[in-house]
């Protein structure tokens, strides 16, 4: 666990202004020994268990990450492979923060289409490997973690349609600040690391995903006091606080803010949200709620679905 204080300090600024910026009280990161994949083995044999599957009765296991710094294989394929769940099919996929929820779609069509019984969907990251920790901008926000859910057949549907989309006039908004080239052989080339414009970020998300959130609400045949739950990806409390405010949440709604104790970890916020509002108790197994992710891209998606 990492608190404001040791992040403040190195950064230039206060505690406080961490919180204010943010609702981040403390984060986590890695150990060295807490790979990648350690992580995502992890996660992925908590949900096999709640779920009550043989990882053998897996037919896919798709990991939403941007932080497999191995480019190929895909980090899915070692998971299938320590898990025992081969020969499932196994893909990565890269949508940085909206991750979660683009696999959540992949899933569920997967099930419903036929081609796999049960889908391992992963979401994980160690940002903390791409961080530049002496950067105002990031070092404060990004942590590590994963999370991970089963999606299996079900005789009603638990999983609404997708509304998802980019807008890549806006890809320059957060991303790597180089790409990979010949010149990072050079050892005095800059290493490319996680950079972000978060007013930029922060306006689109504000200004335009309120929408998006309620036309998949509408999309699941539901209105939005008949949720339990609001999960939007962990990006900053503000912007949560916002889009709550334009879809007008009733008081009753769970809304997930794994945020002020876990940061910001990506691909892996949703599940890791979803996962502290249950153990919590602040909402019901089989509620509804609305999963909303966004960022490098710009890209998002949403849906609603029952928690399990």
């Amino acid at each position: 666990m990492v608190g404001n204080d040791e992040i403040a300090a190195r950064i230039g600024v206060t505690a406080e202004w961490i919180e204010q910026r943010s609702g981040i009280h403390s984060r986590r990161y890695a150990g060295p020994d807490e790979t990648l994949t350690a992580m995502s083995l992890e996660a992925a044999g908590k949900a096999l268990a709640a779920a009550g599957v043989n990882a053998s009765e897996v037919g896919c296991v798709i990991a939403a990450t941007t932080t497999h710094l191995t480019q190929m294989p895909a980090l899915a394929t070692e998971v299938a492979h320590q898990l025992g769940a081969e020969p499932a099919g196994a893909l990565d996929i890269s949508a940085a923060c909206a991750g979660f929820c683009y696999g959540l779609a992949l899933a569920s069509d997967l099930v419903r289409g036929g081609s796999a019984e049960y889908v391992l969907l992963l979401g994980a990251e160690r940002v903390t490997d791409i961080l530049d920790h002496d950067d105002p901008a990031t070092a404060f926000l990004f942590a590590d973690g994963a999370g991970a859910v089963v999606v299996g057949p079900s005789d009603t549907p638990r999983i609404g349609p997708v509304v998802w989309g980019g807008d890549g006039s806006r890809r320059t908004a957060v991303g790597m600040t180089g790409y990979w080239t010949r010149d990072l052989r050079d050892p005095t080339t800059p290493w490319p690391v996680l950079g972000m414009s978060g007013w930029r970020v922060f306006r689109w998300a504000t200004g335009q995903l309120g929408e998006v959130a309620r036309t998949a609400v509408e999309r699941a045949g539901l209105r939005v006091d008949q949720l339990g739950a609001f999960v939007p990806h962990q990006a900053n409390e503000l912007i949560t606080d916002a889009i709550a405010a334009k879809l007008g949440l009733p008081p009753e709604v769970a809304v997930a803010r794994d945020i002020r104790h876990s940061g910001n970890t990506s691909a892996a916020s949703i599940p890791l949200a979803i996962d502290a509002l249950m153990e919590s108790g602040e909402v019901a197994h089989g509620a509804s709620a609305l999963l909303i992710g966004f960022g490098s891209g710009l890209v998002y998606a949403a849906q609603v679905a029952d928690l399990p």
